[in-house]
Order: structure tokens, then sequence, then C-alpha cells
């Protein structure tokens, strides 16, 4: 039995950022500090990245590597879906002060509020995708 490459998707709220056919293994950095390898027929797998390179090897065997702030990992049927809230990696100037937290929001666990936004922004992307098709 042969196991399907996999597809890689890298995404943010309004774009999307890398979406690749045909990849070999996806390398990520988890926010417990560990990376991660993952190759076709990895098991479902839902996590939390941590801003740092994705590495990733294509069909032709050539490594590429992207720089991403923190995000979402979603693994699933040799489909590896990356949630990133921004393109860019983040600096330590904008990851906000505990102290400076002022409202709910702010005062929720980061991973909440990542996920949250990327819910939020996916289910937008997909209203608009079916208003599209009327």
């Amino acid at each position: 039995m042969t196991i399907s490459p996999l597809h890689l998707n890298v995404l943010t709220p309004t774009k999307t950022i890398c979406d690749v056919e045909d990849v070999q293994h996806v390398h990520v950095h988890l926010s417990d500090g560990y990376p991660i390898g993952i190759y076709p027929g990895h098991a479902p797998l839902l996590a939390e990245t941590v801003a740092g390179p994705l590495r990733y090897t294509d069909d032709s065997e050539d490594e590429h590597t992207i720089n991403l702030a923190a995000g979402i990992l979603h693994v699933d049927t040799n489909v590896v879906h990356i949630l990133i809230g921004e393109e860019t990696m983040e600096t330590e100037e904008e990851i906000p002060d505990e102290a400076e937290a002022q409202t709910p929001l702010e005062e929720k666990p980061r991973f909440e509020r990542l996920a949250q936004a990327m819910l939020i922004a996916l289910q937008e992307k997909m209203q608009g995708t079916a208003g599209d098709e009327r």
C-alpha cells in the first residue's frame, strides 16, 4: 500500500501563504518547545506552533523554509493546515506585556485568542465563497 504525499496549506485570515501538493515532509516547532516532523500517514493532530521557521521538502526533494508567526497546526488525512494570525514572524515588541492586558479578550490564553480569530476568519471566508456560487 502506497501512502500519498502531504498537502501543505498555510493560511492567514486574509490570504494563502503556501499551498503545496506532493510534500514529502514538514518540520515545525510546537509551543511545548519541541520540533515535530510530519510525514505522509501521520496521525491526526491539533497543536499550537511558535514563531519560527517552517521547513518542508517537495516532490523534487528541494527543501524550502518559510518564517511564520505563531499559529495552529492541524494534521488530518495527509493534509497539513497551519493557520497563522499574520504573515510575518512576531517580534518581541508586538507581543503584549501581561501587565498591559486590559480587556477580557487579551486576558485569554494566547492559543484560545488565535484559535478564535482563525475560526472567525475561516467562517467569513467560507460565507464569502458561498455567496459567490449563487
